[in-house]
């Protein structure tokens, strides 16, 4: 009994069959690359950054993305709650409630006009008022005092 080791390439119909596979399954992601590159090169001149530091930049990006030195975009809210643990305890769950838009957030502004500004109004009862006292009435003015009279040499 003898055993005949064949690799897979050595089929031919099943080499070719994960060639052409791999041929098309990457042919969608360069077709995005590119697509990517051409949304990027439309935005150029319609922000309002200089349109040949734009297209640099975008040709920076397909370049990159080619050499597969581009990673998935970075986890923002993770970061940003990242932050919020700096704050003292007592501060860090309004930081938080910022952060993720919970309760009477408002976001205004824009990353390119210098960054968002998140606002969150919370309403605080006012505590009662002290009880005053009142006031001590004035007492009345002591009579004046009748002048001396100037001793005599």
């Amino acid at each position: 009994m003898t055993t005949k080791k064949t690799s897979f390439l050595a089929r031919p119909g099943l080499g070719l069959a994960i060639a052409c596979g791999a041929l098309f399954t990457a042919l969608p992601a360069a077709a995005q690359g590119g697509g990517t590159y051409q949304q990027e090169l439309a935005v150029c001149g319609h922000n309002q950054q200089d349109r040949a530091a734009c297209v640099r930049e975008a040709g920076a990006a397909r370049q990159a993305a080619r050499a597969g030195q581009l990673t998935s975009a970075p986890d923002y809210r993770a970061n940003a709650l990242a932050r919020c643990g700096l704050h003292p305890p007592a501060e860090r769950a309004e930081c938080e409630a910022r952060v993720t838009g919970a309760g009477n957030t408002t976001i205004d502004g824009s990353v390119m006009g210098g960054g968002l500004i998140r606002e969150t109004v919370t309403t605080v009862p006012v505590e009662p008022a002290p009880q005053l006292q009142p006031a001590p009435q004035p007492q009345p003015f002591p009579r004046p005092m009748m002048p001396m009279p100037m001793p005599r040499q």
